[in-house]
């Protein structure tokens, strides 16, 4: 009897999430800085929301003006079939973010959002909402129903235990995951964090173990990767992950196409490990620069496209 019974919990422990809706209530707003507001999250449900991870994703889901999203708010597999059932005038708005910090314990989450384009006219659905949210507004996110580990639960930062050397690299979009990540390392390892982010005032205080190395960079009206890409040269040849093996023949990424969102099954012997994010032109930018001129392995670099210049969700 008794091993009857343990058997569907020992099969559940490793059966993909359910992604379901967390209806949430905004209880305090904090601006980071002139790019970026943090949202902490409370609903009784987030005492079993699935964190899986230092890089985990979910999504906001934002109502067109005018309508509701409670037919949608189904839990399971369901959700994304009536999703893609509504009509382009109701279906509401999906944009994928990072969570900061999860206390389980408080029933709370941290959210922070980049408010590109506000004021400016050109800001995005997530980004107008998050820019004028107080406590007490109401926002539906979807993610893991519970806890786990593993790419099924949208998250992507899997380094090998022998990897004692390691670079992150990402504009302010990645900064929350690249914060979690650092803060969340146990000391021993040697680590260097790049993060381009608009200006001065955007830096943010990392609580990070020693031997993390965090080097901002203010892009101050410079083009996107300006500063990131060379910091990533100097950062690889500092850090003796460049080869001269290299490989001229990677192909290339047509963004137009396809997402660049290449996270290799990384060798559990690699001694080193590199995780890349941000505005998908650079990312392809780095790639092409890491894999062709710098020799560096596919197979030790995870490249993640979060978002791509002039092109909503």
């Amino acid at each position: 009897m008794t091993t009857t019974e343990a058997a569907p919990a020992e099969v559940a422990q490793v059966e993909a999430p359910g992604w379901r809706f967390y209806d949430t209530v905004v209880t305090g707003t904090r601006r980071l800085g002139p790019s970026t507001v943090r949202l902490t999250l409370g609903a009784p449900d987030l005492a079993w929301f699935g964190a899986a991870g230092d890089d985990q994703r979910i999504k906001f889901v934002l109502p067109q003006p005018g309508t509701d999203i409670s037919g949608l708010m189904v839990d399971g597999e369901d959700w994304y079939a009536a999703y893609c059932a509504m009509s382009d005038d109701v279906r509401p708005f999906l944009r994928t973010y990072t969570v900061r910090a999860a206390r389980p314990d408080r029933a709370e989450v941290d959210v922070d959002v980049v408010l590109h384009g506000v004021g400016e006219g050109h800001a995005g659905p997530a980004a107008t909402w998050a820019a004028a949210a107080v406590p007490g507004d109401r926002l539906v996110l979807l993610g893991p129903d519970r806890p786990g580990s593993g790419r099924m639960w949208g998250v992507e930062w899997a380094p090998p235990a022998t990897a004692h050397t390691l670079l992150l690299a990402a504009d302010e979009t990645a900064v929350p995951a690249v914060g979690a990540i650092l803060e969340g390392l146990d000391p021993g390892r040697r680590v260097v964090a790049l993060l381009e982010v608009p200006e001065a005032g955007d830096e943010q205080a990392l609580d990070v173990p020693e031997g993390v190395t965090v080097r901002w960079l203010p892009r101050s009206g410079r083009a996107r990767g300006e500063l990131l890409v060379p910091a990533v040269h100097a950062a690889l040849c500092e850090l003796g992950i460049a080869r001269t093996d290299v490989d001229p023949d990677v192909e290339d990424v047509d963004l137009d196409a396809e997402m660049l969102w290449e996270v290799p099954d990384v060798d559990a012997t690699a001694g080193c490990y590199a995780w890349l994010a941000g505005e998908a032109g650079v990312v392809k930018q780095l790639r092409r620069h890491l894999v062709t001129d710098l020799g560096v392995p596919r197979n030790e670099v995870a490249f993640m496209g979060y978002w791509r210049l002039g092109v909503a969700g």
